[in-house]
């Protein structure tokens, strides 16, 4: 017979209302003392009793924790063999034919493994209720407290040799002891999974469960002695944060769920699945700041770093997910400005009727995640930069096919390209800073590189259209993205400025096309007798109204290009004359010249030019042409070559040519005007002299008159 201590684990297990039933044998009578021994059930007889657990409703957390409790059980069968080796032979052979089978977690029901004594060994403050009952209306603390006395009963049985003479006694009870340790921690995972739940777990039992786990941590701070596998630590904090994790996991995944199965149709239904998930995440965490940490806090327990970081895991798997299934540009940006501004806002957790702190979430994903999410959103965002910008070009030519005239805002030639490139380019960099600094850097950088090649081919294609007017030339040069983004193109800078230019020159070429054959009649005997100026001015002044409607300082650079074209090319013929005067027409050219040099004068200054240093070099020429008192040409020559030191002594040569004077005074007067340029040469090598060029570009070929003034 077994000794009275063997017995009673059973008995403290089972329900005491149960009636205990004696055996019997095939015959029908009751078994001897002797028979009792021989067919005592072996241990995997036991076990086989021991799986036949309670069906409690908790079947979700059963599954959840079947890893749990094969794991418990199978150290568990190994401690057995090993205590079961150093007992007797017999016992040997029992616990070698025991199969490894895996456990179910036990209940109140069916606590009837183990043979024992009365109910008087169950706690009196329960009610006389059974672990697994107490398990079942989740008194952990209590079934907990129950279990520790057992267990450490059981120990001191075991250090005092109780069990030398039968080993399966003590493997039944502490496989029972284990088993509803192995329940009671599974019902940890199941209050874990319905605490976020529709309706919920009691603040009560929360708090019971957070003084378990801490009681269990205190009843088993380390690791026993070699064999001692009841004291294990059984690492319920361990398990409950894995419990939290597993039920985070589980409610992203059910948000949203249909687009699990794929990738989401389109930007709207992308935003509408991100919707939902955080409408979910933000539910979830304001139950936990709210309900579920309070109730845990109460026992001194970390909630909601726990559900933060599961539902941050949690998140940033779907988010991957997500991303991995993206389509396109806007769907990333879409996930990428989510992460940064929605989740990762510091109002992410608030409500209107709520009063809950300003709480920031962390960072959702990990750097390296999030610099290839980054990564990917650049490429396709340069592809879309690209794209854009050849939409607009081909807009552009469409507006040309048309003949569309330029707008004219606030007094200015405004072309749909200043606005369409400036929306596109800001409301990318601005998409872009919402997520991040860095990201609003890259996408300016690329901005930048499609508008630097964006730039060439709509110059090339605008010339070649032939739609090259006056006011679609002056709302190109008016579209200046350097004035729109100071600062933060500089790379844009050559390309735009070398655009710009290549407009202003296209419009002065075209006013030249028009003047240039008006110049021809200067310095001929019609030109003395009609007034030729007049339609050459006109074009000129019909010309700076255009000029009216291009910003600064372009149109005060293109005006001063006008009036010093205008004044070269009447110098230009005035020099080369196609016929020569003599005595009164000389005089009468000197004085037509020198009104045409007041009407030019006055004529640029009317329309605003700021090119005065322009004024005297027809007048300086024509004083010359006309003076009567010879000696004061050198006086003329001196106010010629100071005001234009780019003149050369071919200029000289010619205008001199132009007065017929004779061989002493020309000579004397070329010495006197090569020690003026010398002068003049070495103030221009310093800088003195500005960039003001006039006569170096206007060219005297060498005439018979010319060699015979050298002469």
């Amino acid at each position: 017979m077994p000794s009275p201590q063997t017995a009673t684990l059973g008995q403290e297990l089972r329900n005491p209302k149960e009636p205990e039933e004696p055996r019997r044998t095939s015959s029908g009578k009751e078994p001897s003392a002797h028979h009792e021994n021989a067919t005592r059930p072996g241990l995997g007889t036991l076990r086989r009793a021991f799986s036949r657990a309670s069906q409690r409703a908790v079947t979700q957390a059963a599954k959840e924790d079947a890893g749990l409790l094969w794991r418990s059980s199978r150290s568990l069968f190994w401690s057995f063999r090993h205590a079961l080796d150093e007992g007797p032979a017999a016992g040997q052979s029992q616990v070698a034919a025991v199969p490894e089978v895996p456990l179910r977690v036990m209940d109140g029901g069916s606590q009837q493994a183990s043979p024992g004594v009365g109910p008087k060994e169950l706690d009196p403050k329960t009610g006389g209720k059974s672990v697994a009952d107490l398990i079942t209306e989740r008194q952990l603390l209590a079934a907990f407290e129950q279990l520790r006395h057992l267990e450490t009963r059981l120990v001191a049985e075991k250090a005092s040799h109780t069990f030398e003479q039968d080993p399966t006694a003590f493997a039944r009870r502490a496989m029972d002891v284990c088993l509803h340790y192995d329940g009671l921690a599974a019902e940890i995972g199941a209050i874990v999974c319905e605490t976020l739940g529709p309706d919920g777990v009691d603040a009560a039992v929360l708090t019971e469960l957070a003084r378990v786990v801490r009681a269990e941590e205190e009843a088993h701070p380390a690791p026993p002695a070699e064999g001692d596998f009841l004291r294990t630590p059984r690492r319920w904090r361990q398990h409950w944060e894995e419990a939290v994790q597993r039920s985070a996991q589980e409610r992203v995944r059910r948000a949203a769920a249909g687009g699990t199965s794929g990738a989401v149709e389109g930007a709207p239904g992308l935003a509408q699945l991100l919707a939902q998930l955080g409408g979910l995440v933000r539910h979830d965490l304001q139950k936990v700041l709210l309900e579920v940490q309070p109730a845990y806090a109460a026992a001194g327990f970390p909630a909601w770093e726990a559900y933060l970081g599961a539902f941050g895991c949690a998140v940033a798997q779907r988010v991957q997910e997500l991303a991995q299934a993206a389509r396109g540009y806007e769907q990333l940006h879409l996930l990428l400005d989510w992460a940064a501004n929605v989740y990762g806002s510091p109002d992410f957790l608030a409500a209107p009727d709520l009063a809950l702190p300003t709480k920031r979430l962390p960072p959702l994903l990990a750097p390296d995640v999030w610099a290839r999410l980054e990564g990917d959103y650049t490429s396709l965002l340069e592809t879309k930069i690209t794209g854009c910008f050849e939409g607009i070009l081909q807009l552009e030519q469409s507006r040309w096919a048309a003949a569309e005239a330029p707008d004219v805002l606030q007094g200015l030639y405004r072309a749909p390209l200043s606005t369409d490139v400036h929306m596109l380019v800001a409301e990318h960099v601005k998409a872009g800073g919402a997520i991040s600094a860095e990201l609003e850097a890259t996408t300016l950088r690329i901005c930048a590189r499609a508008l630097g090649l964006f730039v060439p081919r709509f110059e090339k294609a605008f010339l070649e259209s032939g739609a090259a007017s006056e006011p679609h030339l002056g709302a190109y040069i008016n579209t200046s993205l350097l004035a729109r983004f100071p600062g933060t193109l500089e790379e844009l800078e050559k390309p735009l400025v070398a655009a710009t230019c290549s407009f202003q020159k296209h419009l002065l070429q075209g006013l030249q096309r028009d003047i240039q054959p008006l110049f021809r009649v200067v310095c001929t005997k019609g030109w003395l007798a009609q007034d030729t100026l007049r339609p050459l001015m006109d074009k000129v002044v019909a010309f700076a109204h255009h000029l009216e409607h291009v910003a600064q300082p372009w149109a005060q650079e293109t005006l001063q290009e006008v009036h010093r074209y205008v004044v070269r090319e009447y110098l230009a013929q005035a020099l080369r004359p196609r016929e020569r005067f003599r005595g009164v027409e000389r005089v009468n050219g000197s004085q037509k010249m020198s009104l045409d040099a007041q009407a030019i004068g006055d004529t640029f200054q009317g329309l605003g030019s700021e090119a005065t240093w322009l004024d005297q070099a027809i007048s300086c020429v024509a004083e010359i042409l006309g003076e009567t008192y010879k000696d004061d040409i050198r006086r003329h020559l001196e106010t010629l070559i100071q005001s234009y030191p780019d003149i050369r002594r071919d200029h000289i040569l010619a205008i001199l040519a132009l007065r017929r004077l004779g061989r002493r005074r020309n000579h004397s007067l070329l010495q006197h005007a090569q020690d003026l340029l010398r002068a003049a040469a070495k103030a221009a090598s310093s800088g003195a002299t500005g960039d003001r060029v006039l006569f170096e570009e206007i060219e005297v070929p060498t005439s018979v008159d010319v060699l015979i003034t050298c002469i």
